[in-house]
């Protein structure tokens, strides 16, 4: 079947999308003991490599016993963790809520490269969260107070409605409260898997566990 995409691409089958991976290899022998330190390299490689959002990111949580995702941006990391920032009334807060297990993925293209992250996901403090809100733009601020994120609405004017709203209210202010229903998240590793594009398929892929006495190992895994 033959499909038009865009004004010069043919797409006869999706089964004929293919690339071949062959800029690095990911081994044993060249991979830090500290996976934060790769995580690190390959991040800055990615930005080198022109990635438009190497900080995008697929969270993935459980809701009623059935994964949801979503992208979101990760807006810092170190070794406590990986945080984003989100309304807590959302449906990923709610879920997080019941379940505060759950995993993000980073897809790199230009690099040839993924990183999957599991583990536990707190609440950072509330200066953190302060600290964070205030240094995005005004607009963005303004915008956690107009989104109800995830809740039905009628139509793109109930959110214009409610943005001149909110403009009307904070005009004149210097500073923008945040609101109590949004702030950050902090996941804190217990498994991270580093996978490089390879020929033939043969991707390398190398994973790092946590273990009781928090040393972390890794090990090679089968693509």
């Amino acid at each position: 079947m033959s499909q038009m995409v865009g004004t010069d691409f043919k797409l006869n089958s999706i089964s004929d999308l293919r690339q071949e991976y062959k800029k690095d290899e990911l081994l044993e022998n060249k991979v830090p003991g500290d996976p934060f330190k790769l995580f690190a390299g390959w991040f800055e490689n990615a930005a080198m490599d022109g990635v438009k959002e190497p900080n995008a990111m697929v969270l993935s949580t459980v809701s009623d016993g059935k994964p949801k995702a979503r992208v979101v941006l990760l807006k810092d990391f170190s070794e406590k963790g990986f945080s984003f920032y989100t309304n807590y009334n959302s449906h990923k807060g709610q879920e997080l809520d019941s379940n505060n297990f759950a995993s993000v993925t980073f897809f790199w293209d230009k690099s040839e490269r993924q990183v999957r992250i599991e583990g536990e996901i707190e609440k950072v403090s509330a200066q953190e969260s302060d600290n964070y809100f205030h240094s995005r733009p005004i607009g963005s601020q303004i915008g956690a107070w107009v989104s109800q994120q995830s809740e039905k609405i009628e139509g793109r004017s109930v959110l214009e409605k409610k943005l001149t709203e909110m403009e009307e209210k904070f005009a004149g202010q210097s500073i923008i409260p945040r609101p109590d229903h949004w702030g950050g998240y902090l996941l804190k590793p217990q498994l991270m898997e580093f996978w490089q594009g390879r020929a033939n398929r043969l991707h390398d892929r190398i994973c790092y566990t946590l273990d009781d006495s928090g040393l972390w190992n890794f090990f090679r895994l089968s693509p």
